[in-house]
């Protein structure tokens, strides 16, 4: 019985030693890297490492290098299929014109949630708008 137990512990990431994985960290960030050590706090050591950037279909990648990751701040993360990975209908776009386009969307949110909050306030709610941990 106990072996139909999932393995959850930092232990499960013994699999991914010196494989291609992608982690999401609490803040947003998607950071793609090769897994080389960890530790039983599940903190990760991540070489070749990029920051990828999104929007739509369009990408970009950030080079780190070399990154060292506190457990506690992952989300999520996972072995990257590298078949799959070519078969991906991203495009890849200058990394100038990926934060402009990212700054312009930025903009536009806050310019909804002023208004969102407006209306919310007028109708009696409060519009509480901070940052925390609310995972």
């Amino acid at each position: 019985m106990d072996a139909l137990i999932p393995f959850t512990t930092s232990g499960s990431l013994v699999d991914l030693v010196d494989k291609k994985i992608l982690v999401i960290l609490r803040d947003g960030r998607k950071l793609i890297g090769v897994l080389r050590s960890y530790d039983q706090f599940a903190n990760c050591l991540l070489e070749s490492t990029v920051e990828r950037l999104h929007r739509a279909f369009d990408y970009c990648d950030i080079d780190i290098g070399v990154l060292l990751i506190r457990g506690e701040n992952v989300v999520a993360l996972g072995e990257i299929d590298l078949i799959a990975e070519d078969n991906v209908p991203l495009r890849p776009i200058p990394e100038a014109d990926m934060k402009r386009l990212l700054a312009d969307d930025e903009k536009r949110r806050a310019r909804d949630d002023e208004v969102k909050d407006g209306v919310l306030t007028s109708l009696g709610f409060v519009a509480d708008r901070q940052e925390g941990d609310a995972y």
